[in-house]
């Protein structure tokens, strides 16, 4: 998700954006990285799990054991990119659009990790897409992580895409950046509640 939105945004701000150079928005994808990796554990460690990692601090850095946020990833995406803006003299606003309209693109790979994983599955069902997952009981429940797949990553992608590339949206900084959060916001909460 990270390759390819950072090739995306390669794309998006030569043809459209204007914001800066190539070798900038390669530097970007590397405290992306950063910020998606420490921020998503941070934000599981605090989130989901601070029980555990208070009386064992070392496991906090085991990641490859699992266990990250998007609210964390949000997070620390955020920090990095502000930091990243501030010292390189971007335009904040115009640099979250141009993250924003990629980052669907990790959404949608994310929550196709889960859903390989058997994690974050839904609730009971008798649809006759439903699946059994494998720690979840033998009763075939909802695959909401397609349903956010479809949702976060392809739906939204789609239209920041068109808004984007259609439209005047590069023109009007934050623009993007708020449908990405209201559409994320709407996704998420459809599915889950």
């Amino acid at each position: 998700g990270l390759l390819l939105g950072w090739r995306y945004m390669l794309r998006l701000n030569a043809r459209r954006a204007e914001l800066t150079t190539t070798e900038v928005i390669d530097d970007l994808l590397v405290w992306a990285i950063v910020g998606v990796i420490l921020g998503g554990r941070l934000g599981y460690v605090l989130f989901y799990n601070l029980p555990y990692y208070s009386a064992n601090p070392l496991q906090a850095l085991a990641v490859w054991q699992g266990g990250m946020s998007f609210h964390g990833g949000l997070l620390g995406v955020t920090v990095a990119m502000i930091w990243f803006a501030r010292r390189r003299r971007l335009e904040l606003l115009r640099l979250s659009d141009l993250v924003s309209c990629a980052a669907p693109l990790g959404l949608f790979f994310g929550r196709i990790a889960n859903f390989i994983n058997g994690e974050l599955y839904g609730r009971v069902s008798d649809l006759p897409w439903a699946f059994v997952f494998p720690h979840a009981g033998h009763l075939p429940r909802h695959p909401s992580q397609l349903y956010e797949a479809a949702l976060e990553g392809l739906l939204l992608f789609l239209v920041l895409a068109w808004l984007a590339w259609r439209g005047k949206a590069l023109q009007k900084p934050g623009l993007l950046t708020g449908v990405f959060l209201c559409g994320y916001a709407l996704a998420r909460a459809l599915v889950e509640l």
